[in-house]
């Protein structure tokens, strides 16, 4: 159980005690937290010792009096108010009218409770003041995860861009010094791999571009009914040129039509991917089957291939965004590492899913199911 530590500030002897054996015996659960929250309540008589005993051990949850002797209750929610932005404060007053809640309102108290008040009442407002409490805090943990998913994202872009540059300017130095001689023949794979180098950089970007209009939401998606057969024939034209490189074979095993309501582009993306790295991650002269099949309302698209394949442990990995499988038969193939983290989002946005079965040295299956029935607006 997670206790919330709570301090009750009146100058009454009966009040104080009475909140306080509530509160010990009052636990409470909460939309999206998993375990109850209860409260740990100490006491104090005047706005001296509160301040004191903030100082010491700053509480969760503060029950404040308004008229206290000596330093008056408002003076106590400015002070520590200015102190600390996150504790929840519930200002407890016998003048209970508007413009005293709006005075402690406007001093950053959260509530008031008026005096007398029931269990009841005192339950109720604690419950509300909590539940700011934990969303507060449950927002700015967000934030901060935000921040240094940011940072580490464009840490890896940095270092993913990084390594094509360098290789570039290296070649474009050994170039211009005429380190090979002065044949221009010598210089020719030097041309090639920068162009090499150059695609993967623009792949990359692509990507990126792809990521960011669908996690932000302004990507513009255009449903409609779609044969995704059609959709699968250019794909397949796409990743051509790649697979005679290499001798691959690619077989697209599916009945014409094969119709589902959905944005053409996002198809197009998936299954450029799909058989894109079934090539990029194939042995010379090996093949990829594409299989598409509908049962009632999914569509369900399965790249094969006779490649290098994965452990369990790598394929566990797959699927995050810059995760690139790195080792000894990956080492010399190019990739920006976003291409399957986009699938799996395109996946999410039709209600549907991506998984991956592979065996080393023999090959691997990706398998994409999407919902084929999305409302056409």
């Amino acid at each position: 159980m997670q206790k919330l530590q709570t301090l009750v500030v009146d100058d009454e002897p009966g009040m104080r005690l009475g909140i306080r054996k509530v509160l010990s015996k009052y636990t409470l659960k909460l939309p999206d937290v998993d375990e109850e929250i209860g409260f740990e309540v100490d006491l104090a008589e005047s706005g001296e010792e509160a301040i004191e005993k903030i100082g010491a051990n700053r509480p969760d949850v503060l029950l404040l009096d308004y008229k206290l002797p000596s330093m008056s209750g408002l003076e106590v929610l400015e002070k520590v108010r200015a102190e600390d932005s996150e504790m929840v404060i519930i200002m407890i007053t016998a003048y209970a009218s508007l413009d005293t809640a709006v005075s402690a309102i406007k001093r950053g108290a959260f509530d008031f409770l008026a005096k007398p008040f029931e269990p009841a009442e005192l339950k109720k407002t604690v419950s509300k003041a909590v539940q700011n409490l934990i969303l507060a805090r449950q927002v700015r943990k967000l934030e901060r995860e935000k921040h240094q998913v940011r940072f580490q994202f464009i840490s890896v872009l940095g270092h993913e861009l990084k390594s094509p540059l360098n290789a570039i300017e290296g070649y474009l130095n050994i170039m211009h010094d005429r380190i090979a001689g002065d044949d221009l023949g010598s210089y020719d794979q030097m041309i090639r791999r920068s162009q090499v180098r150059i695609q993967g950089m623009r792949k990359m970007i692509a990507d990126l571009l792809d990521l960011t209009r669908i996690e932000s939401g302004q990507k513009k998606r255009e449903l409609s009914e779609q044969n995704v057969f059609t959709i699968a024939k250019t794909a397949l034209e796409t990743v051509q040129p790649s697979a005679d490189e290499k001798g691959i074979t690619v077989n697209l095993n599916a009945h014409d039509p094969i119709m589902m309501n959905c944005d053409s582009g996002e198809i197009e993306i998936v299954l450029n991917n799909l058989l894109s790295n079934g090539v990029k991650y194939n042995r010379e002269n090996g093949k990829v089957d594409l299989v598409i099949k509908k049962n009632k309302n999914l569509v369900t698209f399965s790249a094969t291939d006779t490649g290098i394949g994965m452990t369990k442990e790598e394929c566990d990995r797959l699927f995050g965004e810059f995760v690139r499988i790195k080792n000894a038969k990956t080492r010399n193939i190019l990739g920006s590492g976003l291409g399957l983290s986009i699938v799996k989002k395109i996946a999410a946005m039709y209600s549907g899913s991506v998984s991956v079965t592979s065996t080393p040295d023999i090959g691997s299956t990706f398998t994409v199911t999407l919902q084929s029935d999305l409302p056409i607006s």
